[in-house]
């Protein structure tokens, strides 16, 4: 788990405060947990910003309006991560800004930035799964999320349950199941 001076409880709260979907939907916390194991796992092998990484698994479909088409979404949860900088977001400006690109932009398509930004892309790629869809590796930016692609994809149809993270964020142990179970 990542020890950072975040506090992902509170940041967690504060997305479910305005959270427009079911926190168990495709678009949900379980989802925002298995983005971040796999971009914590992809960050041992590219040396990206675990900070970064970690407040991009819960901001980037923070401020989704519908589980299927939803283009600004990612636009929107960077403005809500702005919003709470200087409260419960604590990056200094260029940190900031590939934590705001990476949501910003992640579900563009795009491959070319940051290793940074390519790792949060990445993460959010290999857990497309449960939504029924398994990545393509060109489609990925990484070696590392390459190699990752089986063990992510097997994790996110199974609708994996990352309960380490979920616990570490505050969320009730009996809240941690699928849509639909």
């Amino acid at each position: 788990m990542i020890i950072c001076m975040h506090d992902h409880p509170a940041i967690l709260r504060a997305i479910l405060d305005g959270y427009a979907l079911p926190a168990s939907g495709d678009h949900g916390i379980a989802h925002w947990a298995r983005v971040l194991e796999n971009g914590l796992t992809i960050a041992t092998s590219n040396g990206a910003d675990t900070e970064v990484v970690a407040l991009f698994a819960l901001f980037h479909d923070s401020r989704r309006v519908n589980e299927y088409e939803d283009e600004a979404h990612g636009a929107r949860g960077a403005q809500f991560a702005r919003s709470l900088r200087g409260r419960l977001v604590h990056l200094d400006d260029a940190r900031f800004e590939l934590l705001f690109e990476a949501c910003a932009l992640h579900s563009d398509g795009a491959i070319e930035a940051h290793p940074t930004v390519q790792t949060c892309w990445d993460a959010d790629r290999l857990d497309l799964g449960r939504v029924g869809t398994k990545p393509h590796p060109q489609r990925l930016c990484t070696d590392g999320a390459r190699a990752l692609l089986d063990w992510a994809h097997e994790r996110a149809v199974s609708w994996h349950q990352p309960t380490d993270v979920l616990s570490a964020w505050g969320w009730p142990p009996d809240a941690h199941t699928p849509p639909d179970a």
